[in-house]
């Protein structure tokens, strides 16, 4: 049976086969998701959470993400997800009055979410609607968007002080996140808005805590990373590469003998 991924605007059906994914992104919305089948492995930096099968959880927005896919005992991975955007949640904050809400202390990027009999038949109704023709779906899938929000709130009502949140990201230490996070492969666009900056900001700080270019300091911190996992962890090249940061495995090795004149694969 081959791999699927359906995506019907606000709702995400993911379905793989026979093979394991990993891969990182950067949550822009919140999104309620049910692990139906296998097991996502989730890394934000500071934490790392395993959801199994019958596992929900909350990912929040404005967070980085490294994630691993691994099949189930059928040989499977399935999950369904709900995304869930501003412009909806500032209707229903106005509706609820949730106009004052103080931000939640946690700072994780993925909330696991107690099990809930209601949470369940909400993403089995999901799986009915997914097979309706396109053009009768959007109405009802908008609506299934904000029947999810009313659902969290009732099942975990503190989610509030993070739902209703509509803050964004303040001006951060610059050298305290970049240490945490260089493993990312985004955009120093991306690495500006997380810290609080315009770009043309971020890279006037950055130079000025760092004495270098972002872009050379993201090069050698990776690499620098890469040999340590190599030589002292006896780790391979396939195994580091996407973890530090790099998209393919012929740049990092390009990269890598520029920078220590030996290929990775020859310090093993």
């Amino acid at each position: 049976m081959a791999d699927k991924s359906e995506n019907k605007g606000k709702i995400l059906y993911n379905c793989y086969f026979n093979r394991s994914t990993e891969g990182e992104q950067f949550i822009s919305e919140h999104v309620f998701s049910m692990q139906m089948t296998g097991t996502l492995t989730i890394n934000d930096g500071k934490k790392t959470f395993v959801m199994k099968e019958g596992d929900f959880r909350l990912s929040r927005r404005n967070k980085l993400a490294k994630f691993v896919k691994d099949m189930g005992t059928e040989g499977d991975f399935r999950s369904i997800s709900v995304y869930i955007d501003q412009e909806l949640l500032r209707k229903i904050s106005q509706e609820k009055g949730f106009t004052n809400i103080t931000p939640s202390p946690v700072t994780d990027a993925v909330l696991v979410l107690k099990n809930s009999a209601l949470y369940k038949s909400y993403m089995d109704s999901l799986l009915v609607y997914l097979q309706m023709p396109p053009q009768e779906q959007q109405a009802i899938m908008d609506l299934k968007v904000r029947e999810a929000v009313l659902l969290l709130l009732q099942v975990n009502p503190e989610l509030k002080n993070i739902l209703f949140d509509f803050s964004e990201p303040g001006k951060i230490d610059l050298e305290n996140f970049m240490i945490k996070n260089f493993r990312f492969n985004v955009s120093l666009s991306r690495f500006a808005y997380l810290t609080g900056r315009s770009l043309s900001t971020f890279k006037r700080d950055f130079e000025k805590v760092f004495h270098t270019t972002p872009s050379k300091w993201l090069l050698d911190k990776r690499l620098e990373e890469a040999h340590f996992q190599i030589a002292n962890k006896g780790r391979t090249p396939s195994d580091v590469y996407l973890e530090v940061g790099f998209e393919d495995l012929s740049h990092f090795s390009f990269a890598f003998k520029n920078k220590y004149a030996v290929n990775p694969s020859a310090l093993r």
